[in-house]
This record gives structure tokens, sequence and C-alpha cells, in this order.
């Protein structure tokens, strides 16, 4: 593009951000709070084409009506509205891919003071995460673009046509891109066409992640979207697993954080697993077993204990055998309680219960 062609193009954005806050003060003073500028303007790399990208912050659902869709000449644009406790707060929370149109925003309208406090605190949320070292944080907020990635995935298996694959496929890759990002503690600096290269600068990626990536992008037939999906979808796991042990310290099991756990582990599933074994009722120790098992990771994750794994052995033909391993399991977590010196609370009569639950 000639200098000539830029200047003009520039000229056109100002007119229509000029537009867009004339409306902003004339028709919602009260409903909008911010306008600023993100995109491939606000970064640089944008083309002849390229639509304006404005935040619009508004205060309430009022403040929608600012919004528009419009083609000018040949370009298409969206002007719309981005709310402060849903858009903003996400991306604060560093759980939306697009939060550089929080950090990095050029701030062209405000119509208080106090939006502006607002803003800022916002972005000095996001800013403060992003300083903090790779860690429980940020692994936990992968954790959650894989399994959203393991849902597409799901449905990239079930779908029947190839149109339907290839979307799934494609979300899986986007949620995956997501969550390396988050991995690396890091964010989305520049737009969609930059995500290849902005990753390659990263700290952590998988082996090979361009040909694995690409392989998903090539990929002609449903059975090879299904197979190079599953390569890509299985290097970030393995990666999400290595950060893991690497950089998140498992909790200890103490007197007061083990607190009612046996109890609870006794009161939800011993009986429901003894029953269901006696009754020989397959289908209720299936469910019963996968809640026991969910109880027992949950308490490895969250409190440190070992891990107890019961579903090896579920053998509906066999059910007094889990029944078994089962209160052995229980016996064992058992001893759990006894390292940190915590006992039982067992009561024999209701009177004794009474006195010690309504001590003040």
């Amino acid at each position: 593009m000639n200098k000539a062609d830029q200047q003009e193009l520039f000229h056109k954005n100002e007119k229509l951000i000029n537009m867009v806050i004339e409306r902003a003060k004339r028709d919602y003073p009260e409903e909008i709070a911010l306008i600023g500028l993100t995109g491939s303007f606000r970064t640089g790399d944008f083309h002849d084409k390229s639509d304006l990208d404005l935040i619009i912050i508004n205060n309430n659902h009022q403040g929608w009506g600012i919004s528009s869709c419009f083609i000018l000449g040949d370009v298409g644009y969206d002007i719309y509205c981005t709310p402060w406790e849903t858009r903003i707060e996400e991306q604060a929370a560093l759980e939306s891919p697009m939060t550089s149109s929080l950090i990095d925003l050029q701030v062209l309208y405000c119509a208080k003071p106090e939006y502006m406090e607002k803003f800022n605190a916002y972005r000095q949320r996001a800013l403060d995460t992003l300083a903090k070292p790779i860690g429980s944080e940020c692994i936990g907020r992968a954790k959650k673009w894989i399994d959203s990635a393991k849902q597409e995935y799901a449905n990239a298996m079930l779908a029947e046509d190839l149109g339907t694959v290839r979307l799934a496929s494609c979300e899986v890759v986007y949620n995956l891109v997501c969550a390396l990002t988050n991995l690396n503690n890091t964010y989305f600096k520049r737009g969609l066409k930059r995500y290849l290269e902005e990753i390659a600068a990263y700290r952590y990626i998988p082996e090979d992640f361009e040909r694995i990536y690409m392989d998903v992008i090539h990929a002609k037939t449903m059975d090879d979207i299904r197979s190079t999906t599953y390569t890509l979808l299985r290097s970030i796991h393995n990666l999400y697993k290595t950060l893991y042990q690497k950089y998140v310290v498992p909790p200890v099991p103490a007197y007061d954080n083990l607190a009612g756990t046996y109890e609870e582990l006794w009161c939800n599933y011993r009986h429901k697993v003894i029953a269901s074994a006696e009754m020989k009722d397959q289908s209720y120790a299936f469910y019963t077993a996968m809640g026991a098992q969910q109880f027992l990771d949950e308490m490895t994750e969250s409190r440190g204990t070992r891990r107890f794994d019961l579903m090896q052995h579920f053998d509906a033909d066999q059910l007094d055998g889990f029944k078994e391993q089962f209160l052995q399991a229980m016996d064992e977590y058992l001893e759990e309680y006894n390292l940190t010196g915590r006992s039982v609370e067992r009561y024999d009569t209701f009177e004794e219960l009474y006195r010690q639950y309504m001590k003040v």
C-alpha cells in the first residue's frame, strides 16, 4: 500500500471513530463508558481492506443501541459493545483469547474519569497475573481449554459428514492454541493470522509442533482429520501433564485439610457399595464406583492424599471383589487420618452427638 492510500485509509478511520464518539456523547452519555482501538490498526498489521476494531464498553443494556453492522464501500464494519461484567472481566482474568483488547487498547474516548480508573484496574489485574511465574493458576486455565478441545474431538469422532468433522477439528485446534498460550502464561498480541508466529516464540511448545499443527489443516479425509487432530490433542495434553508435574506444588495431607473427608467418603459411598454388591445391582454399583473414584481423585488433587485406582477393580460380574477393594481403600484412607493425628468423628449415641454438635 502506498503512502497516499494509507493516509486516505487513516482519514476514513478517523471519520468513523469520530462518528461513533459523537453518537456516544449525544445519545449514550451514561450508557457508554469508554471507546478504544484494538486489532490490526492498533498493531500496524493492516491491509487496505482491514476493518476498524473498536472496543466500546457499555455500562448497561441500553448501551447496545450504539451497535451497528454495515458495509462502507466494500469493507464491512461491526460496531459492537463489550460489557464490563462479561467480556472485560474474562479478559482481566485471562480467560479470553482477546486479552490484548484490554491490555493493549488505545483509549480514544472516556465519558468520566472513574471509568478510566475502572478500566485501568481491570487492565492491571491482567498485567499482574501475566507477571506471575508459570504455576497452578495458568496451568489451571489451560486445562479448561484442553477440556473444551476434548469435547470438540468427541464431536469430530461422532460427526458423519466431512464438513462437520472439519469444523469440530477447527474447534479443537483453536482451543488447543488457547491452552498453549495459557500454559506459557501469556496472551495473543496480534490477530489470527499471526497465531503460529507468536506460538513459535513460546518457551514451551510440543516437539515438532508446527508440523503437527499444519497436518490437521492439510488433512483431506475424515479419517485423516480425526487422526491428525488426535495427534495434536495428545501432544498438548502431554505438555500439560509435564508442566503440571514441574510447576504445580501438590498439597500435603494435614490435620485441617483432611477434616470430614473420611466421614464424607463413608456417608456417600460405603453403604452404597455394600448394598449394590449384595443386591448384585450392576448399574447401581457402576455409578457408585464412579462417584467414589471421583471423590478420591478430588482428595488427591486438593488434599494430597495418595491416589486410589478403584475403577481398575470394577467388574460387573464380580461386585463382591470390587466391594472388598473399596473397603480396603477406605482403610488405607483412614491411615491418612492417622498420620496427621486426626480421629474419625464417630458417635455411638445421639446424646453424644448432640453435646458435641451444640458446643459453642
